[in-house]
């Protein structure tokens, strides 16, 4: 298979704190390749390894079968690279902006012009092309950022969670670009803290967590080792919140305390809710609602993690009430562990 990236035991570490502790990937020439994991896991260390502008303290891997480290000017040209903060000048207009960096990139005068045209009517930005960029909003900040480092043509990009901070509608269009992106044989290495970007996006999933990858496969491969469907409730106010707790929760569930909301991982379906039911009922603990659904990313990655992801990991920030369910047992820890592999 051609892979147009190839991690091998990548370590960093930054004095005695160990970022990276030997990941292994690879990512499909032409497809979205997703990289998840909390806060702090790792995500865009590996990023800045690939993209050249770290060196790892152990292991090796390649871009385009160019070596990060001993061949890094044949990699960079061969790149575009989106943070997760718009890297453009906002005295600039959009039209500047991308001319700028043509000429960065050391492309004729005539290319840096049509490729600016192009880049300029494919993110839709035609009409605010000579407005100051302090002008824009967020979503047309990220879309131009994203523009700036597809310049080059690259065959290679890496979006380092290129949508945190949009709403819901410059999301959608951001998706949509990529998705167009990737249709054009562009190979894309994602990294993002929404389980549904992940779920839209990519074709192949490596999660990491403190520094080692702990689950990868399609996103369907990862569902389905969650389980095939997950029990959500809310309990009653006025009702033993703990005791629910108790009655029903395994490792890998969700408790939120504040939202007085429960999600229990499922394989019984309809006979298993019944069962948490009874549970709840013999205990005394009235149910406000309840549903039964497929799992999530959300699923996946709230059980090999501990706990879900959301807009405020990507910021360094948790509310600190949601949490997992202790394990009542063996037996559901050794669950967890089929899972991760």
């Amino acid at each position: 298979m051609d892979n147009a990236i190839v991690v091998e035991g990548l370590r960093k570490s930054y004095g005695k704190l160990s970022v990276l502790e030997g990941i292994n990937f690879s990512v499909r020439r032409g497809s979205v390749f997703g990289l998840l994991g909390p806060n702090g896991a790792g995500k865009t260390t590996t990023i800045r390894i690939l993209s050249t502008l770290l060196k790892p303290d152990g292991g090796r891997a390649t871009v385009n079968g160019h070596d990060v480290v001993t061949d890094a000017h044949e990699v960079r040209s061969s790149i575009g690279l989106t943070g997760q903060y718009a890297a453009v000048d906002e005295y600039l207009t959009g039209e500047e902006n991308l001319l700028m960096m043509g000429r960065l990139y050391r492309l004729s005068m005539a290319d840096t012009k049509r490729r600016t045209a192009k880049l300029l009517k494919q993110f839709g930005l035609v009409d605010t092309a000579k407005r100051p960029l302090k002008t824009y909003s967020g979503g047309m900040r990220r879309r131009l950022d994203l523009a700036a480092s597809l310049i080059a043509s690259p065959s290679v990009i890496f979006l380092d969670e290129p949508t945190t901070g949009l709403d819901p509608r410059s999301r959608l269009v951001m998706w949509d670009i990529i998705k167009e992106l990737a249709a054009g044989d562009t190979t894309i290495l994602l990294t993002t803290q929404y389980m549904e970007e992940a779920d839209r996006l990519a074709e192949y999933i490596v999660v990491i967590d403190k520094g080692t990858v702990i689950s990868q496969g399609t996103p369907g491969e990862l569902k389905a080792r969650v389980g095939s469907e997950r029990i959500e409730l809310v309990i009653a106010e006025g009702s033993d919140f703990a005791a629910a707790q108790r009655a029903i929760c395994a490792e890998g569930d969700h408790a939120d305390p504040k939202k007085r909301t429960i999600s229990v991982a499922t394989k019984g379906g309809v006979t298993e809710l019944k069962d948490v039911l009874d549970r709840l009922t013999r205990d005394g603990v009235e149910v406000e609602t309840l549903s039964l659904h497929r799992p999530t990313l959300d699923d996946v990655f709230l059980t090999l993690t501990g706990h879900a992801a959301s807009p405020a990991d990507a910021n360094g920030t948790s509310d600190g009430d949601s949490k997992r369910c202790e394990a009542p047992n063996a037996e559901d820890a050794k669950e967890k562990e089929r899972i991760k592999s």
